[in-house]
């Protein structure tokens, strides 16, 4: 669910929705998004973790001698269709992980994002994804 989305949901919430089949629908919705959201989360949990075993098994066969140390990565990298697929994408690949590396003391800069206060008109806005009930 997209942050437009939580708006105009609060919006209409707040706009008068009293009827109880209306809440009901909404939290149907809301409780559909968040069980995909989990389902995406543990996903990629699951692929994080295989990421990282794979990642230290290849810093361990390194550190062991062993003759082809990059053969972990490579099959967990190449599981996900990762891997890349000529020089052109290796050096766009190298490019944006040194663009990435350069930004990440910069996100400690960054001031927290403002929320209205409470009691203040919250900002909606209109979008066409998903219709409410009237």
């Amino acid at each position: 669910m997209t942050r437009s989305e939580f708006d105009d949901i609060r919006a209409h919430i707040g706009a008068g929705a009293q009827h109880a089949a209306d809440l009901l629908e909404i939290a149907s919705e809301l409780l559909d998004d968040l069980e995909q959201a989990r389902v995406r989360e543990a996903t990629l949990r699951s692929y994080y973790l295989s990421l990282l075993t794979a990642a230290r098994a290849t810093v361990a066969a390194s550190n062991a001698g062993d003759p082809a140390p990059m053969t972990f990565l490579l099959h967990e990298l190449a599981k996900h269709g990762q891997l890349p697929a000529d020089d052109a994408e290796a050096q766009r690949i190298l490019s944006d992980a040194k663009t990435a590396q350069s930004l990440i003391p910069r996100i400690d800069d960054e001031p927290p994002a403002r929320r209205p206060r409470p009691g203040s008109r919250a900002r909606s806005c209109v979008g066409l994804s998903r219709t409410l009930p009237r």
